[in-house]
């Protein structure tokens, strides 16, 4: 499958249209790759070291879900990630594409495959947008489990290093309603709490956010931007496996940004 016939199904199902006006999905840079053979390295976070290793491994597209530029650079030097970035994928002809908030509203995009680590069931979006599609999900565990069992079941299916979590009195309470927002999702608690969860899963939550959520009887858990979403990542491999291309890959290179003291 040629890049160009890869990007338009992907847009078919993920169109970038859906991105929030502040967001940057679609082409960050395209070189000239489109009649290629699709040679595709997916990843997290478009870096540095990832332009490496798809050098490396012959690819000539990496597919994100981060953007590589959220705003418009004054300049490009030497140096610099983004222009180094941009250099290299002229110099080896390697396509960067983005798929970030079109590509967390749809099925099987990141909120889905985090209410499917946790096998959520009748699962509907915390805020819907289109045809059935939104951001988040909320739905039921089935079976019930305690706090305790639930907090010990994210670590380990998420592999994530780390947990915060509200305060609570009774790690034996039992928890039946779960929402889950994959990376930054602490400023969608109030949409979260008309959803009557219990328990709600997402990242990068702040101090005055976990007294927010205390206050209105929702537990918050902080799994980490990158366990939350890395998995969506792994499938989004898959799906592209299944279209038979050349070659699909997801990278090693790909890497949580912050590292926890045991």
């Amino acid at each position: 499958m040629k890049i160009a016939d890869l990007i338009t199904w992907f847009e078919e199902w993920a169109n970038p249209a859906w991105a929030e006006s502040w967001d940057n999905c679609g082409w960050q840079i395209q070189p000239g790759v489109l009649s290629e053979k699709a040679r595709v390295l997916v990843c997290l976070t478009p870096t540095l070291a990832v332009m490496q290793e798809a050098i490396a491994l012959n690819a000539n597209l990496i597919f994100a879900h981060h953007p590589l530029i959220f705003h418009p650079p004054k300049s490009l030097r030497i140096g610099e990630p983004i222009a180094e970035i941009a250099r290299l994928a002229f110099t080896h002809n390697i396509g960067v594409y983005s798929a970030h908030t079109n590509f967390d509203q749809v099925q099987d995009g990141t909120a889905d495959v985090l209410a499917q680590i946790l096998d959520l069931q009748s699962v509907t979006p915390i805020v819907p947008t289109q045809g059935g599609l939104g951001y988040g999900r909320v739905g039921l565990l089935e079976p019930f489990m305690s706090l305790q069992k639930l907090l010990a079941t994210i670590q380990t299916r998420l592999a994530s290093p780390n947990l915060i979590f509200s305060l609570t009195a009774d790690l034996q309470q039992e928890i039946s309603r779960v929402a889950v927002l994959g990376g930054s999702g602490a400023d969608f608690i109030s949409e979260v709490v008309k959803t009557q969860a219990q328990v709600y899963l997402t990242s990068d939550c702040k101090f005055h956010q976990f007294q927010e959520s205390r206050d209105r009887h929702l537990i918050l858990i902080d799994a980490g931007h990158y366990a939350t979403e890395r998995p969506a990542c792994d499938r989004l491999v898959q799906k592209f496996m299944s279209l038979n291309l050349d070659w699909v890959q997801l990278s090693h290179k790909d890497q949580d940004f912050r590292q926890f003291l045991q």
